[in-house]
């Protein structure tokens, strides 16, 4: 028996819908926000004169809620405000907008949630000061609202709403599968939501009243914040009541005293056939719905709409009504008028109704998405990706008519959504999506002159010119930046002289859907690597997007830096560069080069000038090179620079000593008895330096800025307290506003005096506040002010990570109730005592918005990582404080400067490196600032990772390459421009850049290449490193030599004639051309080319592309031919025929083509699928397959089998044949070579609409894995002497899972044998899939023992943890069957995506489940790292 395990490595990314409220913050907050003067302004510049200068133009901005399948984010739109004194300077830079010379989103949450967003929708009452809320719906009948919480800096779920079950069966009225899922849309005031399930049961959703709710009696810390729209209770209206068949949308309108829903709904359905007779079926119904009674009259309806109209929207106040949204038309209703817009020709009036107007040009509306600019204009993105403007033109409260407008180009969206009154939000499944700042009637002469007619809302600039640059100003070069401005054709009212400019200001990365992808070498790799190593060679590159957003994307799991140079390094034990500023030369910081590297042996230290070359300098400077480097960096803003060693340390001014210090033990009365004492590990912050020595004490060395010179200070908090620290960190809050402040209880105090003090030295303009964390060996962590050491911050248990960390002094009445019975924790502490933070971090990445991050890092190899943020709870605790059980007055003294409202919470971070680390190991947190326009931080150590800060969120992408990692730094001089410097274990000292082409600031580095087409199939061939792919090209043609060449002969004349008359000879349509491009990635660009183009006919598609060895039994020798399938599409009248044909690769560089055509043979089928079977071609052509041998010249059929339909895919092991049917589940055939024929051994009798199909090899056994339509993955084996599986005819199940994504690809990869397990089978191969949603993941084989032990954890952690929106994991991974018969199959598989909540648990909570499934914490961790090693493939 095999077991497998189920493993998310890339999340989706597609976005399928997007919305904007008021969540993390109340209308009024972000008004008062947003009138503050801009602090950004430079010391230079007088505050007032500049808020002055700066138009507020920009009102309160909500955040953007988007969702991609499981994944719910919530972003923050950032601005960036124009500087008074600069303006000259910044316009060339950026366009600006209303006083914004840039914009971003940064990222608030984001959940991974167990179960498919069918709907959302943001519950508002409009009011200034409360929030809003977040409804959700889930597949069948489930509603969960969510608000966010300041006092865990999360979204909680408020209500939780169940139509599922025996007690709701009633509902469904027999039926099983529904067209689509519930559908949630909210009342704009916020008194109710509606929710449509089963198709036509409406849920009424009551709001409850402000001040009253279920969870807030206990809670006296709510009031102080703004509440949320809250959900009350449900009742349910059944439609069929209401006469009603089939429910098209549904929307709640402006401008009434209660809720008015309005219904869109057909009386009787009608088909395309018989538009003629029957076409306006539609109509809407509006119905006023009173809470309080039940009811709902219906207030006023409108029928005869045309059959096409599938989307109502709401028009706002002063106006209201409704638009209805037809493919071919344009309605306006209201309970007093209506008007309408014809889009084209084909839509149709009611008999006897007014002339309607017609717009100039002609569009269709089907499947666009719409979203209101301001309270007339409706913007929609319409099926092509084009964007266009609705004026409604009223007087008083009649609406007049309608206009229509054509703007830009932009991408093909899943949905749009206004951001405040500035920006909007394209979100899309299958581009990137953007977020646009747009404004009426800018006067041009604030815009620079970028103002191209012809430029288009993109979201890729053109390839070379995107620099990767610090978030901050992502998009500030001329060539991303367009302006869009357009002017309506029609006649011109009072609106349409304003323009409308556009600016794209950011995007989020998206790479699906993925169709198809290839492993393939990197541009970079490393042809001696092994093991490990060896993984980080290939990259996915994925065929993503589709139409004019059709990219190919290559993406990679671990980061290989592009290597400038390399020397040869043993025993080198850390590295640092430092800075030199001579008074002479004034450079910005941020470009400053570096003056020195330093380098620390195992007995002594090289010095290197990083000038033009690296020049060894260690003779000639005054360093101590005698002793190994501790720590080095700069002082005095960067005029200083220290060297810290074991016995001392040293301050230098360039090359020359100006100080020395020795460490002597602190107490002892006279110096001459004083022993030496070592440091053990140093953190530097200008001015201070804080030292860890050998005996487990801290030293502070204290700079003065006058004359540059430091002191030794032994902090005497520490002297009395028997307590060793575990480890210690100095952290510099440095910025116009230090971000501790803000968490002070006397913040209003500590401002004033700062800047005072900062003023007279006229040295430093930022303001700084330096805090010194240390933690000590029993797990408790304390912030200190520094130089004074008084104690701001205290948490007594920081080892086991809990969820969230808020100071313990400040809440005292929290800690008396959480003490726990002894006899537990005596069980624990032998477990939790050997558990220790080894190293401490805490740093404040730049942006004016962002908050500090707090890392420890354990002994056992765990990341702890904290986000700060405020929580003011404390009003209600602040009563407590004086009546303290000792009643002195020191506590109330103690509490005045505390960050009482400083609070952190856990962010998760998947960094597995099981390894024990000792006390006194080198640092291996590095923080760096710029390298190659990225921040974050580097983890040394035996697994690297890079941890990249982009957006406020953690990207982690591991470094597998080199093997572990002992020290690295930042180089940035004249060759290497802000690059890196790392040294391997093996003793190679590396300095590297990270390659640019890549964009980090996604699940895993990407590198996208427009192909302006949609790519379908892509293949890999090796010897040449060639990418074949199918793109299809979307052409617009006549519409009469369209019809001409698919109709036959003698039927085409009769068309032409037809089509003489009138003017439809002008009509256009749209038609794909495919062709095969053969495209290489050059090796020193690192840019793709195409390098040969093979077309298609008229009307051929190319299905398939495959590279495949053939053996030519003229020669006797095996060909690598390129083979691809096509079939001719020309309408169900004409019979079906394909195409075969087989391509061989030039051998010699310079010949004339790349590739040859050495056959092509017309087949009767369509040819969807090739492969090659021990030297024979294998061809599914149509229903049949044929197994075909190669003469070198010829095809002939050796054997065939008949297939039921139509087959979607073949794969092939020695032997063997698996292939997927379109309906009919797969087939298991072998090939046997004495008899040539191919025989069936086994299928699977159930029916299935196979997507991919794969075999599993896990060492002798062979399974074999199908993906379906219902977003399943099935695994089946083979097994003739089992009974139930009648004699080997039936394919029995081996395990069922419920991915939730259309699983579009599997590719089999051979898995990494682990260490430490001996009996390890080598013959081990996973699947990598790739999902329509744009997400990776793979399916591994597990061993017994893991499988049983971690499926006992799962099972456990359904209950032990708090899942959100309270969705169960086990129903979510079932097996589902959408109303067809299904035998329930075992659940053999694990899922990681519940499993991964274990390490997110406290240390205490990790014991309890561990010893409750009988095993340990250590056992469960080195399961994790084992798979999460054997699957590193990229």
């Amino acid at each position: 028996m095999s077991y497998a395990a189920y493993k998310m490595m890339h999340w989706p990314t597609g976005i399928d819908y997007c919305a904007a409220g008021f969540i993390t913050h109340s209308p009024a907050e972000a008004a008062a926000f947003s009138s503050l003067p801009p602090t950004i302004s430079g010391p230079e510049v007088d505050v007032d004169s500049s808020a002055a200068r700066a138009p507020q133009r920009v009102g309160p901005t909500p955040n953007l809620v988007v969702v991609a399948a499981n994944v719910l984010e919530v972003y923050a739109v950032r601005t960036d405000a124009v500087m008074g004194a600069q303006d000259g300077g910044t316009s060339s830079l950026a366009a600006v907008l209303d006083g914004i010379s840039g914009a971003r989103l940064e990222l608030v949450c984001y959940y991974r949630l167990h179960g498919n967003i069918e709907s959302m929708a943001v519950l508002s009452d409009g009011t200034e000061n409360t929030r809003d809320s977040i409804a959700l719906a889930f597949k069948d009948a489930k509603v969960a609202c969510l608000e966010f919480d300041d006092s865990i800096n999360g979204l909680r779920t408020s209500s939780m709403h169940c139509f599922e079950g025996p007690d709701w069966l009633h509902l469904k009225r027999g039926r099983e599968s529904f067209a689509f899922g519930p559908v949630i849309k909210a009342d704009p005031q916020g008194r109710c939501g509606a929710a449509l399930f089963y198709g036509l049961q409406m849920i009424i959703l009551k709001a409850a009243q402000v001040g009253q709710s279920f969870v807030g009696e206990d809670e006296p810390t709510r009031m102080l914040s703004s509440a949320a729209v809250r959900i009350d209770s449900s009742y349910v209206i059944d439609l069929r009541h209401l006469e009603m068949n089939h429910i098209k949308d549904f929307t709640f309108v402006h401008g009434y005293i209660e809720p008015v829903l309005v219904i869109l709904h057909e009386q009787e359905p009608t088909w395309a056939g018989r538009i003629s007779s029957k076409n306006q079926t539609c109509m809407i119904s509006a119905f006023s719905i009173s809470m309080s009674l039940k009811q709902h009259p219906m207030i006023w309806s409108s029928a005869k709409l045309p059959h096409d109209a599938y989307q109502l929207l709401a028009v706002p106040p002063p106006i209201s009504g409704i638009l209805v949204i037809c493919a071919n038309s344009i309605h306006y209703h209201s309970q007093s008028t209506s008007c309408s817009l014809a889009l084209n020709s084909f839509s149709s009036q009611p008999d006897g109704s007014p002339e309607t107007l017609k717009t100039s040009f002609h569009v269709e509306l089907d499947a666009a998405k719409a979203t209101w600019l301001s309270h007339d204009i409706v913007m929609f993105s319409s099926k092509n990706g084009e964007i266009l403007l609705l004026t409604v033109v009223y007087d008083g409260r009649s609406v007049q008519r309608l206009d229509l407008m054509k703007s830009k180009a932009s991408i093909l969206s899943s949905g749009a959504t206004t951001l405040g009154s500035s920006f909007f939000f394209l979100g899309s499944h299958l581009a990137d999506s953007l977020l646009v700042q747009f404004s009426f009637g800018v006067p041009t002469s604030v815009l620079p002159d970028l103002a191209d007619e012809s430029a288009d809302i993109e979201g890729d600039p053109p390839f070379a010119k995107r620099l990767k640059r610090i978030p901050s100003d992502v998009l500030q070069d001329v060539n991303s930046v367009e302006e869009l401005s357009f002017h309506s054709n029609s006649v011109p009212n009072s609106l349409d002289s304003a323009q409308i400019s556009f600016v794209v200001r950011d995007a989020l990365i998206n790479v699906g859907p993925l169709k198809d992808f290839a492993y393939g070498l990197r541009t970079n790799s490393d042809p001696n690597a092994a093991g490990i190593a060896k993984q980080s060679n290939y990259e996915l590159v994925c065929c993503s997007g589709h139409g004019k957003n059709g990219t190919l994307s290559a993406l990679q799991q671990s980061i290989r830096p592009d290597l400038i140079t390399e020397v040869e390094l043993p025993s080198c034990t850390g590295i640092w560069t430092v800075y030199y500023k001579s008074s002479r030369g004034i450079i910005t910081e941020d470009n400053e080069y570096h003056a020195y590297l330093i380098i620390s042996l195992e007995s002594r230290t090289m010095v290197l000038q990083t000038g033009d070359d690296l020049g060894e300098v260690t003779e000639t400077v005054d360093y101590n090179v005698q002793a190994s480097t501790i720590a080095a960096g700069n002082l005095f803003g960067r005029r200083r620079v220290i060297q810290v060693y074991a016995k001392g340390a040293r301050v230098l001014d360039g090359s020359f000593m100006t100080q020395e210090l020795n460490f002597t033990m602190h107490g002892s009365e006279s110096s001459l008895t004083s022993e030496p004492l070592a440091a053990a590990s140093a953190s530097i912050a200008d001015p201070y330096v804080l030292l860890k020595m050998v005996d487990g004490t801290v030293r502070l060395l204290v700079g003065d800025h006058s004359n540059c010179t430091i002191s030794v200070n032994a902090p005497t908090v520490f002297a009395s307290s028997s307590e060793r620290i575990s480890s210690c960190t100095l952290h510099h809050d440095r910025g116009p506003e230090p971000w501790l402040r803000k968490a002070r209880t006397d913040a209003w105090l500590s401002t004033g005096i700062g800047e005072a003090t900062d003023g007279n030295d006229g040295f430093s303009h930022d303001q700084s506040d330096i805090y010194c964390i240390i933690c000590f060996e029993s797990g408790k962590l304390e912030i200190f002010e520094v130089p004074s050491f008084k104690c701001v911050f205290s948490v007594e248990d920081f080892v086991s990570g809990s969820a969230i960390l808020s100071d313990d002094l400040s809440h005292t009445k929290d800690a008396v109730i959480g003490v726990p019975d002894a006899t537990t924790v005596s069980v624990k502490k032998e477990e939790t005592n050997n558990i220790k933070i080894v190293e401490l971090a805490m740093h404040r990445w730049s942006g004016q918005f962002s908050r500090p991050f707090l890392f420890g890092l354990l002994n056992d190899g765990t990341l702890l990582c904290y986000h700060a943020y405020c929580y003011d709870g404390s009003e209600s605790n602040a009563q407590c404080a004086p009546s303290s059980p000792n009643g002195s007055s020191d506590i109330d003294n103690a509490s005045d400067s505390r960050l009482r409202s400083l609070r952190f919470h856990r962010v998760s971070i998947d960094v597995s490196a099981r390894d024990d680390i000792s006390s006194f190991t080198r640092p291996r947190i590095t923080i760096f600032n710029n390298v190659g326009g990225y921040e974050g931080l580097f983890l040394g150590g035996p697994r690297p990772t890079w941890v990249f800060v982009c957006r406020q969120r953690f990207r982690v992408h591991p470094q597998l390459c080199d093997g572990p990692i002992v020290a690295f730094t930042v180089l940035h001089n004249v060759n290497c421009c802000h690059g890196l410097i790392y040294v391997t274990s093996q003793g190679f000292l590396k300095i590297c850049q990270l390659p640019s082409a890549y964009n980090y600031d996604n699940y895993w580095p990407v590198q996208k290449v427009p192909l302006h087409g949609t790519p379908h199939q892509v293949t890999y061939y090796a010897e040449q490193s060639l990418y074949s792919l199918i793109v299809s090209v979307p052409v617009v043609r006549p519409l009469t030599q369209v019809l001409s060449s698919m109709a036959d002969q003698e039927l085409g004349l009769h068309i032409e004639s037809d089509f003489t008359v009138g003017d439809d000879l002008q009509k256009v349509y749209t038609v794909d051309e495919f062709e095969v491009r053969i495209m290489e990635l050059e090796k020193p660009s690192g840019r793709w080319e195409t390098r040969f183009t093979i077309p298609m006919q008229p009307f051929e598609n190319a299905l398939t592309v495959r590279i495949v060895t053939l053996q030519n039994t003229t020669t006797k020798e095996n060909e690598t031919l390129m083979a691809i399938g096509t079939a001719y599409v020309q309408g169900e009248d004409v019979a079906a025929r394909g195409r075969v044909l087989l391509f061989s690769f030039s051998k010699t560089e310079n010949s004339q083509n790349l590739v040859t055509e050495v056959y092509s043979k017309e087949s009767k089928g369509a040819v969807s699928a090739v492969a090659s079977l021990q030297g024979h071609l294998l061809i599914a052509s149509g229903p049949k397959i044929t197994l075909n041998k190669w003469t070198g010249s010829e095809l002939t059929a050796v054997a065939f089998y008949d297939a039921p339909l139509h087959v979607v895919s073949l794969n092939i092991v020695k032997n063997f044949i698996l292939f997927g049917d379109i309906h009919k589940s797969i087939y298991f055939l072998s090939w046997k070579e004495q008899g040539s024929q191919l025989s069936l051994l086994a299928k699977d009798f159930g029916s299935l609409e196979s997507f991919a199909t794969e075999f599993l090899i896990d060492g002798s056994t062979l399974s074999l894995v199908v993906s379906d339509s219902d977003k399943n993955l099935q695994i089946f084996y083979y097994a003739p002497k089992m009974v139930e599986s009648w004699k080997g005819q039936k394919l029995l199940s081996r395990a069922e899972f419920h991915v939730g994504a259309h699983v579009s690809k599997l590719l089999r990869i051979q898995m990494l044998p682990t260490q430490g397990l001996v009996s390890e089978k080598t013959n081990r191969f996973a699947l990598v899939f790739g999902t329509l949603d744009g997400g990776i993941g793979c399916i591994a084989p597990v061993d017994e023992l893991t499988f049983r032990r971690l499926q006992s954890l799962q099972r456990k952690l359904v209950d032990a943890v708090p899942h959100v929106c309270g969705l169960n994991p086990r129903s979510f991974r079932h097996f589902k069957s959408n109303g067809k018969a299904h035998r329930p199959g075992p659940d053999n598989i694990i899922d990681f995506e519940l499993l991964s909540h274990y390490e997110m648990l406290s240390l205490g909570e990790q014991l309890d489940i561990a010893q409750q499934i009988g095993t340990t914490r250590s056992q469960i961790l080195s399961n994790f790292s084992d798979f999460l090693l054997s699957t590193s493939f990229l």
